[in-house]
Formats: C-alpha cells, sequence, structure tokens
C-alpha cells in the first residue's frame, strides 16, 4: 500500500515559542508517560486538515488562501491552559490550549471556507484551537490533568504570548523527526 502525504494549513508557531515550551519537554516526559511527544518543530494550531491531496487541489487551495488572509493583521495568542481529548484517565491527545480569540477563530474559518471552496472534504467537528503536545496515554496509573497543569505552571510561565503573523502549508512525512515539512508560508498583513 502506497503511503500518500498529507497536507495541512496551520498557524505558525514563532520559533521562540516553540522553544520555550520544548525546554520543558523533558521534565513533562518524565512525569507523564505518553507514548509520543510532538517534537518541538513540529507544534502548531491545525487551521484546516486536508489529508493526501492531488497536485491540482493544493494549488487551487494556496491561491484561494491567499486571498482569503490578504486583508487578515497579525493578532496576538495566548497559551493559557492544559487539556486532553479522549477519556481523561487515559488521554488519547494531550494539548496546550489557547485562550478564546475572536481573531484566530476568523483567520480559521476564512482558511476553511478557501480550502473547501477548492474542492476539499474537511472535518465538521467545531474547531477547538490548541497545540498538540503528547499522544497515547502510557502510564500504569491514571493521568491526572490537575496535577500536569501544576507542573506545566511550574515549569512554564503560563500563560505564553505569541504574535500570530503567518499560515502554513504543511506535508507529513511519518518517517521523519521533525515530521512536518513546511512547503509554503502565507504571512498576514
Amino acid at each position: 500500500m502506497e503511503n500518500k502525504p498529507h497536507y495541512f494549513f496551520a498557524l505558525k508557531l514563532p520559533q521562540e515559542t516553540k522553544i520555550s515550551m520544548g525546554k520543558n519537554f523533558t521534565e513533562l516526559k518524565e512525569l507523564f508517560p505518553f507514548k509520543r511527544w510532538v517534537h518541538e518543530e513540529d507544534l502548531h494550531i491545525t487551521l484546516a486538515f486536508l489529508g493526501s491531496a492531488p497536485e491540482n487541489l493544493l494549488i487551487t487551495a494556496k491561491k484561494l488562501v491567499v486571498a482569503a488572509i490578504r486583508d487578515v493583521p497579525p493578532f496576538p495568542v495566548e497559551i493559557n491552559k492544559l487539556g486532553v481529548f479522549g477519556i481523561e484517565e487515559m488521554p488519547r491527545v494531550f494539548w496546550a490550549g489557547i485562550q478564546e480569540n475572536k481573531e484566530l477563530h476568523s483567520l480559521r474559518n476564512r482558511v476553511y471556507q478557501a480550502c473547501s471552496e477548492a474542492g476539499f472534504q474537511l472535518e465538521s467537528r467545531p474547531f477547538s484551537p490548541h497545540i498538540t503536545l503528547a499522544r497515547s496515554w502510557a502510564g500504569a496509573e491514571p493521568f491526572m490533568k490537575r496535577e500536569a497543569m501544576e507542573n506545566w505552571g511550574k515549569l512554564q510561565p503560563v500563560p505564553l504570548r505569541f504574535n500570530a503573523n503567518e499560515v502554513v502549508l504543511y506535508q507529513t512525512h511519518l518517517d521523519r523527526c521533525p515530521k512536518y515539512e513546511a512547503i509554503e508560508a502565507f504571512p498576514l498583513k
């Protein structure tokens, strides 16, 4: 079976934000045994997951995204919480959450709509902006969200703020680490 690359549009995190978050991963990995931790270079906020994509649809999506975000100015983003997807005691995803942000939701809606217009079938779940940190709980004891938040707060000054100024089209390489390659960047206004 052929392993086709997958693509997604995401809000790029500044390098200093990735480094700041990555510094804490070593200690968090010891405290919280997830099977897979995200490489700090792969940290991002997904706006639209495209899956495998024919070249013609990617070209169309890129043109429509450029037009859709042309007048969007950079805006502040605040990382201020931790959470999980799945069963809280055995989560499948451990993430850092974003303070409610109208500009981020508006940007996501523009990118999502552009990709839909290009012909992509996108997820219909409500947008829950987050940065995936780890996947698949592997601990012998249940995961403790409160303990995770307390330890994150000791290691990482919460909240962590940055200016969003670039949307990136990424390609996934499952056989690499880091596994996300920036194909093209689209700066905000």
